[in-house]
């Protein structure tokens, strides 16, 4: 398909080195970033778009913390972004941003119509939730036909998770189901007066809404195949990826470094994380959250390709892509090697 075929910028990023047999994690970056101390002065300063509040992002908390942008030669300036994950898409398209984390089923369908912007790790799986009061006789997604359920947006990717679980089963989820849009804060009200029959809520509020009103979860984005993909992913701006793949590295393999120290250390993560969460949640409950998600998890290159031909694939089930883009020409696409393939297999175990 037009627009999908070139895969120069993966062949640039291989050529400049970032492949390669026996090729560690140090050697290719340069020499400020290997070694215990780093010169400030020295650091390269990039701007990295952060939803504070979204506690699947709370590794970015833990990266600045715990100084592993710093390891990598790297000054991170976050920009905190309220707005919806679509328009932290065109910031870091448009060079207000050199990067930032979203969720892929809501970042495709933009990067379809061209956004330049590269995935460069898969950051997690889970988050994602359908919850029902108990005994409402709501047990699947199949009794969703004729409900009403409550999203933030119709666009949005708890929207179209669900639906796809619908279509791979026979219904029309744009016909069959009522999807109505509600503040996120609003949801457990809209239930409990009986406006919709169902939530279609992320962490942190489809955990604390589950919890707040005693909720039944019939589905989410852990169960079969989904349970090994990722949900959210790290987006670079195309022109960093391309004209200094170094740093694009160093600020991936930041993240990854992260995910696995919050995947190792939940209650420290929850710590750290709790003052950006509204609300005073508890600690306990950021700390249970993170627990259900799988930030060991963090996909790149071939793996991450092939999750994204999944989603784009499946996205075409609810009409979001279009049926003539080829799904893996896409992730050739969008999704370059910056990493070695045998990553995933190191030991990143971090000390506290």
């Amino acid at each position: 398909m037009a627009g999908f075929t070139d895969s120069s910028r993966r062949v640039f990023i291989q050529r400049a080195g970032l492949l390669g047999a026996g090729l560690g994690l140090t050697s290719a970056l340069p020499a400020w970033a290997d070694g215990a101390a780093v010169d400030d002065a020295k650091l390269t300063t990039v701007k990295l778009a952060w939803g504070q509040t979204a506690v699947c992002q709370s590794p970015i908390s833990v990266a600045l913390k715990q100084g592993f942008f710093k390891k990598y030669g790297l000054n991170v300036e976050p920009v905190n972004f309220s707005g919806p994950t679509d328009s932290l898409l065109q910031a870091i398209a448009t060079g207000q941003a050199d990067g930032g984390i979203g969720m892929a089923l809501r970042w495709l369908k933009p990067l379809e119509q061209g956004f330049d912007v590269d995935l460069t790790v898969g950051t997690h799986g889970g988050c994602m939730r359908l919850l029902v009061p108990k005994n409402s006789g709501i047990n699947n997604v199949r009794d969703l036909v004729g409900k009403n359920v409550a999203v933030s947006d119709q666009a949005s990717p708890l929207r179209n998770f669900f639906a796809i679980q619908l279509a791979k089963q026979g219904i029309d989820p744009d016909k069959q189901v009522n999807w109505v849009q509600y503040p996120a804060d609003l949801f457990g009200e809209a239930l409990r007066k009986g406006e919709v029959q169902a939530i279609a809520s992320d962490d942190p509020q489809g955990w604390l809404i589950k919890h707040r009103y005693d909720l039944q979860e019939i589905d989410n984005n852990m169960n079969g195949e989904y349970s090994s993909m990722t949900c959210c992913v790290l987006g670079l701006r195309g022109s960093l990826v391309r004209d200094n793949p170094v740093v694009a590295k160093a600020i991936t393999q930041a993240i990854i470094d992260a995910q696995q120290w919050t995947s190792e250390h939940p209650a420290e993560t929850a710590k750290i994380f709790a003052p950006f969460v509204p609300g005073n949640v508890p600690v306990d409950d950021i700390t249970a959250m993170l627990k259900e998600h799988t930030h060991n998890h963090h996909s790149t290159g071939e793996q991450l390709r092939g999750e994204v031909a999944t989603y784009v694939n499946e996205l075409k089930l609810i009409n979001v892509i279009r049926p003539d883009t080829n799904a893996q020409q896409f992730a050739d696409h969008y999704v370059p090697d910056l990493l070695p393939a045998s990553h995933e297999h190191m030991n990143m175990k971090m000390s506290g």
